[in-house]
């Protein structure tokens, strides 16, 4: 059973009501910073943004990628880019990749605008999680610190 919001919610973060529509939009900056739109290989896409070319084809198998096709090989525009930014995005945020297809702003394609759609309830369980997991890491860290003390008496 999932606990109460109010007990899971580290300090100082509201605890109100959240409805369905409640949403934030985050953009993502790709790593290229040209300013002319750039079409990049599959390689050039997995140096660019340090994945690996595995992880793209799985991306593209999830929806989430949409290359272009240039003799079979897979060809990334801007909106691709943009894209693979924002999974890393939402990656590093915690979420699944499920959670990331559900999240995807637009129809069957490319999104209308490369954005990162959260719900307040999914970002106070992402909080929520982090926190716990600092929290157990700290406890770990002061176990060590109290075992490494007790090793240097000796």
């Amino acid at each position: 059973m999932k606990p109460a919001l109010a007990e899971t919610c580290p300090p100082g973060i509201e605890t109100a009501p959240v409805a369905e529509t409640d949403v934030v939009w985050i953009d993502a900056e790709t790593p290229t910073t040209t300013a002319e739109p750039t079409m990049l290989s599959i390689r050039e896409m997995s140096e660019t943004f340090a994945v690996t070319p595995r992880a793209l084809r799985f991306y593209e198998s999830k929806g989430l990628l949409h290359p272009t096709r240039d003799q079979g090989a897979r060809i990334y525009g801007p909106t691709d880019q943009r894209q693979l930014a924002l999974i890393l995005k939402r990656r590093r945020l915690g979420f699944t990749i499920a959670e990331i297809c559900q999240m995807v702003d637009g129809g069957p394609g490319h999104a209308s605008r490369p954005t990162l759609k959260l719900t307040r309830q999914k970002c106070l369980d992402q909080i929520s999680m982090f926190s716990r997991q600092i929290s157990d890491a700290l406890q770990v860290v002061a176990e060590l610190q109290q075992l490494y003390r007790s090793l240097s008496r000796g």
